[in-house]
This record gives structure tokens, C-alpha cells and sequence, in this order.
């Protein structure tokens, strides 16, 4: 690798937007991923993913004004190249052939190809590599398109929701694979709705809301983001009268969960509500305040950037729905 390629984007979005009609499905995104780094985009349904990846892919081109690339080139030129391999959430697989049949082909076109048994391992496809297609279950299914994704030897390998419809097992097996692949200094992007897989495998994290980028870290700077804490602890005895409503009251304090003499806050000033928990007499045991988890994190900020401002003006239209058919095909 050369130092001008060491040091160019593998993925580099310029003001990036895509309108449908009126629905500005992404806004101005500007974001660069490096090579080698594992990223994990998050979003609730409608925030711009799949039009992001749409882009990335070369599926869809950006509104005038903004700009994609890869390595320095179009995405088209990067994934003709060979330099990009895609797991797309379905399509793309042929029901009448057997599995080894469809992965054999994807290494013969793919322009660095690997050998056909060699990408049936990594998928953990050679126990059913001679099973038909059109009878595989969700989770076979899903293995073989990371098979058609990893064909070749690709520079950057984009996952759309690549675990859906696998068991506990199976979603095991398969991040070990990408973790191997990463290692191999490949650059990973995925999207998903298990946020607990962003939070173990990814270095780096996106969040995409309303077709805006809201957030970007490692999930520890995403959790710090939300500004919130959990504060729990037991009480020897539940006093009586209005315990729920003292406890709301208490500062910092934005949730209140009771089970018997156990309590659960959610807190954006742990100290204070600490402190003040103890001005009221409760005398918590059995203190514990930790961070959120990344999907309580991930909650919180897009809850808050929902909330509406005081003397804001009302948030520009983007879209709440996929406003684009579902995508047929893998980049190969």
C-alpha cells in the first residue's frame, strides 16, 4: 500500500442529501470512515440508513451539491473494481442452484476472487454447500450472502442488518468471522437493530436521525453523550404516602421504576439525585450508579433531539419511512 492510499477515506460523504419529492430522506451528511475501522450506523426506522448505504453503494446518486466516494474514486468504479462487497437484508440469491454452485460463481466474477471452499468455510457453509438454495432457512440464507459479500478480497465489506434472522449461535459465529475480517485491515460498515452487536464489535459508531447525523464516537462517547446515568438501590422499608412522587421530584431524576423496596432512576446529575435521595431520609443500601447501555444511550438521544425547544422553530420534513423500493440486489 502506498502512502497516498494509506491515507485516503475508505469512505468519504461530502454534504450529502437525497430528496424523494418532498421528503428529504438524508441532509447534508458529512462523515469520513478510515481504512480499517469496524462502523456500526444506527437509526430508528425512516433516520436515512438505507438511503445512506443506497449512496455508498452506488445505487442511488446524491443531490447536486453533495458527493460520495470510495478510495478516492465513485463508489460505481470502486465496486466494479472489486474493491467493495455488499450483504444487502435479501435478494440477490437464486432459488435453483445449489449453495457451493452460487458462491463458486461469485468468487469466478469477483476481479480478486478467493477460492469457492475457503469462503464456504469462513460462512460456515460447508455442511449444506450442496443444499439448494430456495430450501435453506433465514439464517442459512443470511450466511450466504455474507458468503457472496466476502467472495473476493475486498477493501471495505458494507452489512445491511447482516444478523437478521439468526439464532443466538449462528449471530456468534458470524461476528467472529467479521472480527477476522477486520483484522485482515478490512473496513466494516453494518447497519443493525441489535445494538448490543454495536456495542461489542464495532470501534466506532454512527447515528443517523432524521436523515441528520447525530452522533459519532466509540460507544463509550455515545453512552457519555446521553448525559444519563442509572441510579439504583434498596430501601429496608418502602415508606408510606407519596415515595414515587418525592422520588420524581428529586433533581436530575427524568425516570422512576418501584419492585417492592428495590428503585431504578434514570438521572442526568447522579450526584444530585444521590444527595438528595439521602436529604429526603431514604438511606439507600445497596448503591449502584452506572452508565447507560448503548440501546439506552441510543433511546435517550433520539428521544431528546425529538423533544421539542423552547422558541425553536419546527424541525425541517425528512422522512419516516423508507421512501424507495427495497433493494433486489448485492453488489458484487
Amino acid at each position: 500500500m502506498t502512502s497516498t492510499q494509506a491515507t485516503t477515506p475508505a469512505v468519504e460523504f461530502s454534504a450529502a442529501g437525497k430528496t424523494y419529492g418532498s421528503v428529504r430522506a438524508l441532509d447534508g451528511l458529512t462523515v469520513s470512515l478510515r481504512p480499517g475501522q469496524t462502523v456500526a450506523l444506527l437509526g430508528p426506522n425512516g433516520a436515512g440508513k438505507s438511503t445512506t448505504l443506497d449512496l455508498l453503494l452506488g445505487l442511488r446518486n446524491p443531490d447536486q451539491g453533495g458527493r460520495v466516494r470510495l478510495f478516492g474514486t465513485t463508489p460505481r468504479q470502486a465496486v466494479t473494481d472489486g474493491r467493495v462487497g455488499a450483504m444487502l437484508q435479501s435478494g440477490g440469491l437464486m432459488d435453483g442452484v445449489r449453495v457451493r454452485e452460487l458462491v463458486a460463481l461469485a468468487c469466478a466474477l469477483h476481479p480478486r476472487g478467493h477460492p469457492t471452499e475457503r469462503v464456504l468455510a469462513d460462512a460456515g457453509l460447508t455442511g449444506i454447500a450442496e443444499r439448494m438454495v430456495g430450501k435453506l432457512s433465514g439464517g442459512q440464507e443470511q450466511r450466504v450472502r455474507f458468503a457472496l459479500a466476502t467472495a473476493g478480497d475486498s477493501d471495505l465489506l458494507v452489512l445491511d442488518e447482516p444478523t437478521t434472522g439468526m439464532d443466538v449461535t449462528a449471530r456468534r459465529s458470524f461476528w467472529s468471522a467479521m472480527r477476522a475480517q477486520a483484522a485482515q485491515g478490512r473496513t466494516v460498515l453494518f447497519a443493525t437493530h441489535y445494538l448490543e452487536e454495536a456495542d461489542e464489535v464495532a470501534d466506532r459508531v454512527l447515528v443517523l436521525h432524521r436523515g441528520r447525523l447525530l452522533a459519532d464516537g466509540s460507544a463509550a462517547e455515545i453512552k457519555a453523550m446521553a448525559g444519563v446515568r442509572r441510579v439504583g438501590f434498596t430501601l429496608d422499608a418502602v415508606p408510606d404516602g407519596i415515595l414515587e412522587a418525592q422520588l420524581r421530584a428529586l433533581p436530575g431524576v427524568t425516570e422512576v421504576e418501584l419492585s417492592g423496596a428495590v428503585v431504578r432512576l434514570r438521572s442526568t446529575d447522579a450526584d444530585a439525585t444521590v444527595h438528595a435521595a439521602y436529604a429526603l431520609g431514604l438511606y439507600p443500601r445497596d448503591l449502584e450508579v452506572t452508565a447507560l447501555g448503548l440501546e439506552q444511550a441510543f433511546v435517550a438521544l433520539t428521544a431528546r433531539a425529538d423533544a421539542p425547544h423552547p422558541g425553536a422553530e419546527p424541525a425541517p420534513a425528512t422522512t419516516h419511512s423508507s421512501p424507495h423500493p427495497h433493494r433486489k440486489a448485492a453488489a458484487k
